[in-house]
Parts: structure tokens; sequence; C-alpha cells
């Protein structure tokens, strides 16, 4: 099962059945060894005795130990917050029950803090979207004692499914922004630099808040990009000239301003940035051209504009719970953007030679392999979430599944990349397993953004260089197919490997180190810490 569900009330109807086992009401005697991750979801009983819920309510924290003490190591613990559906005060000055409902939680959000494999979710994100006569239901209480309305159902499974996402570090990577009536108010070509409506009163300072809004999305690694039907010398005087505006071509990764219609732009963005366009999301005032980029590109996002300015804050939460939200912020989610534009000036430096090995010597390129840690951990599980295009195996993991294979003897490294535009940090790792006296390469991924620089090839060649120092004579891959990574179909065999066996292009290999004696080129500077 994918799921084994703790509980103290009836709530298939939430989760489902076909990947969630539950446990009895309030029972933790049983707990199954073959559940892949674990969900605490207790809430308040509804009971008048205010006394004894308190009581029982101070014993939830110590069964929830016990039962992640019992837990198969290191698997996933999924823990919701206490909430009381149908809060009942005899007196005002009481707050013994509120105390202690507050009390589990910020003992279970403690607990999530001290250990990495337990994962703390907000519930009451959830509740306060209805009000409290929407929220339960008394009929199916006493029917089935169900405690959450059923008919928010639905809705609870939407909203799970983002919380889950967001644990394993799934959002969307670029903003596909325009201008005109979207970043700010009027039209620029028509009102000019300083006739727009940005800043000082309605609805000026709404589209100020849009833009501070999504400044502080790009600082948490939300790559911005600009797509607009204008004059581009036009959007850099108001860029460069008008002091209200906040995101000015600093915060842009890149931009196409012109006047060819946005499907070919947002495409052109994305094949400039090597990022898929299931990671993209478009935003426009025009639903003309919102339906346009629905119609050529279903894979791009495309949520609705408000209508009125007065919606921007709302709008915003939108776009960050729906598609930019994750448990864990990352250095390298914090430095994305910056990256991104680095990697413009990259390209503008290669423009400048007409030898690539001279172009990449003068880049001074420092490759740091890393061991596995504490601090590379969430970077590393998040790769696997989340890269496709140069992933051999496309496998999937999370943060608990890392520590289990560590403690397996698993051999787990990443790189971390930089060069004299900046550091692109952690943007590769490699799996390897034992299998008697060979090893297996279980995963080999690299981030998009730095292909091209043969950084791939000099990760593999310093990895098997050191298990070739090691005494480890046989490594053994695989290359999986899939949708997205038809690039490195043949990236073993240009690593020196033998195909052992091809089946509906599913190829295993096999490379003898005893024989391997790759030389990397002295451009490189490579650590291994």
């Amino acid at each position: 099962m994918e799921y084994f569900v703790f509980r103290n009330n009836t709530i298939e109807i939430f989760f489902g059945a076909s990947e969630f086992e539950y446990s009895g009401y309030g029972d933790i005697s049983f707990i199954p060894t073959d559940a892949t991750s674990y969900i605490w979801f207790y809430q308040v009983p509804f009971k008048s005795d205010i006394a004894s819920l308190v009581g029982e309510i101070s014993e939830y924290f110590d069964k929830l130990r016990l039962v992640y003490q019992q837990l198969p190591e290191n698997r996933q613990l999924i823990v919701f917050t206490l909430e009381n559906l149908f809060p009942l005060k005899y007196s005002s000055e009481n707050y013994e029950l509120t105390q202690e409902i507050e009390r589990f939680n910020s003992n279970i959000y403690s607990f999530s803090k001290e250990h990495q494999n337990v994962k703390f979710i907000d519930f009451s994100e959830f509740i306060r979207n209805y009000s409290l006569e929407e929220v339960v239901d008394w009929k199916y209480y006493f029917i089935s004692q169900i405690g959450l309305n059923p008919k928010l159902a639905v809705s609870f499974r939407k909203w799970f499914t983002q919380k889950i996402n967001e644990i394993q570090l799934k959002r969307k990577k670029c903003l596909v922004l325009d201008l005109d009536n979207t970043l700010w108010g009027g039209i620029l070509g028509e009102d000019g630099i300083s006739g727009i409506k940005i800043g000082g009163d309605y609805p000026g300072n709404a589209f100020l808040y849009f833009q501070e809004a999504l400044a502080e999305l790009t600082r948490k690694g939300i790559i911005l990009t600009v797509c607009s039907k204008n004059n581009e010398q036009d959007v850099l005087d108001v860029w460069n000239k008008n002091p209200y505006i906040v995101l000015k071509n600093d915060y842009i990764t890149t931009y196409r301003i012109n006047w060819k219609n946005k499907a070919d732009n947002i495409q052109d963005i994305a094949t400039e940035l090597n990022i898929g366009l299931d990671s993209f999301v478009f935003i426009d005032d025009n639903p003309a051209e919102r339906e346009l980029v629905r119609q050529l590109l279903p894979m791009v996002a495309v949520p609705d504009f408000p209508d009125k300015p007065y919606d921007l804050p709302s709008f915003f939460k939108l776009l960050l719970n729906d598609y930019f939200r994750i448990y864990t912020l990352t250095d390298e989610d914090k430095q994305k953007a910056a990256q991104y534009k680095a990697n413009a000036n990259r390209q503008k430096e290669l423009c400048k030679f007409t030898n690539l090995d001279e172009y990449l010597g003068s880049l001074n390129i420092e490759v740091e392999v890393q061991s596995l840690n504490e601090y590379n951990l969430s970077r590393i599980a998040q790769m696997t979430q989340k890269t496709n295009q140069f992933n051999l195996t496309t496998k999937r993991y999370n943060d608990s599944d890392l520590l289990a294979f560590a403690k397996d003897g698993w051999k787990i490294y990443c790189i971390k990349v930089k060069d004299k535009f900046g550091d692109s940090g952690i943007t590769g790792t490699m799996f390897l397993k034992p299998n008697g006296k060979s090893w297996i390469i279980d995963t080999l991924l690299l981030s998009c953004r730095i292909l091209g620089k043969g950084i791939e090839e000099v990760f593999v060649q310093s990895v098997l260089q050191k298990l070739r120092s090691e005494g480890i004579e046989f490594v053994e891959a695989v290359y999986i197919p899939t949708m997205k990574n038809a690039q490195v179909a043949n990236f073993y065999e240009k690593m020196g490997f033998t195909i052992v066996d091809n089946k509906e292009s599913l190829k295993t290999y096999s490379l003898d180190l005893k024989e391997y004696g790759v030389k990397i080129k002295t451009f490189y500077k490579i650590q291994f810490k």
C-alpha cells in the first residue's frame, strides 16, 4: 500500500481506498510494515465534557511518538495538526482545551524539525476556507461518525494532493508575465511612462502590491520572464525611468517584447532556458491571449486573471498555493533565478569563441563532488522528483528513501558547480547500490541548466575513477526510456559502458573498471568533499 492512516474518526471518503489503508478508531496496536508512508490524522472528538476531552488530547502526542518508534526505519510520517471542528465553551475565560490543542500542534512541529522523515501539515489552512456550519454535517456524523463534512471531500483531495506535491518539493519553475493591465494599469504605448497606473492611489497601489509580491516570489527561486506585445524600447524606458516600478529588468531572467504571438514567444523562452513547458505558468489580463496559449501549449498552466485590480492579492495567493509553494526551500531554490540569469550570460560569452574547449577553459569551471549529508539531502531528493530530461532511470525518491539507502550502504553523490559567472548550486546526483562484487548505478541525473559544458561526463568519470581507486572492479547501469529522456539514450555507450541487454529500448550495461583509464580535461577543477 502507499499510505497507512492512523485516525480517530471516519475519513475514508476524504483520502480514498485505492492507495490507503486505515487503523481502527484511536487504535495504534497494529502498524503494517509494507506501507510506503504513514499519516497521522487525529481531530478533536465531539464531546461535551471538556475536562475529559483535554485529558484525552493530552495523550495524543505520546501515542504519536510510540507509533513513530515502531515504524520501519526512515519511512515517512505525515502529521496533520489537531483542529477543533466544533468548539464549545462553557465560560469565556476557559482556554484549557485551546491550550492543549496548541501544545499538541507545537509538539508535532518541533518533532518534525528533529526528524527529517516527519512532515507537518497545517490542517487549519483547509478548514479556514469554510464557515463552521460548512465544516460539520451532523447527519453524517451521527450516521457514520464522519466528523468532517463529506461535501468537502473533493476539495480536500485537491488540497491534500497539493500538500503531497509540496512535501515532494514539486512546483512550477517559471512565471511568464504580460505587462499592460497586468503588472500596471493602462497601456504603455498609449499612456506613456508617467501615465500608467503603478503606486499611489487605487488602482496603482494594487498593481504595486502585485509587483512587490512577485519580487518576493523570485527571491524564493521562481524564474520571472516577460512576454508582452509592446515596443521593446518603451518597456526598457519604463523600467529605467518610472520610480514606482518594482519588477525592473534585474528581476526578469529573459523577455520577449515584440509583436509575435505569445505561444511562439513562450516556446522560445522555454528553449532558451531549457525548461519543459509543463514548468510554466502564464499570466495575462487578455482572455484571448490566455485561450491562445491554452490551445497551442496545453502543458502550460494558464490561470484566469482577475477582472478588478483589488482582487490581485487573492490572485497572488492562488498562484502561490496552486503552483509555487513547497515544503522546504533549499539554497538552490533561493538562487535559481540568479542561476538562470547567469546561464544567459554564459550563452553570450559562448558567441565570442569558435573553439568549444577554449570557451570551457575560459569559464573556470569548478565541480565539487559531495557525499550525501544532512545539508544536501533535501536538494538531492528534490532533483529526483523534478528532473526529467537528463535522467537515466527517472526514479522518484524522498528524504526517507535516501536515508534508508544510505543505511543499506549505497554510495550517494551530488555535484555543486560554479564558474566565473556564478554558483549553479547542487545540480546533479548519482546513486550506486552494492550488488555482490559490483555496484549498480540506480540513479544518474543532472539539471538541464548545466548541460552543454561536459559536466555530465566529468561527473561520471570522476566517480568511476574514485570507485576504481577503492578497489571496485565492475559497475552496472541501466537506461529506462521515458517520454522526456531520449537525449540520454546513448549516454552510457558514450562513457565507455558495454551493452549487456537491449529489450524494448531498456538497456542494461556493464563496465570493467580495471580497464578504465579516461583522462579528464585539465581545465575542469574537480574536488571530492
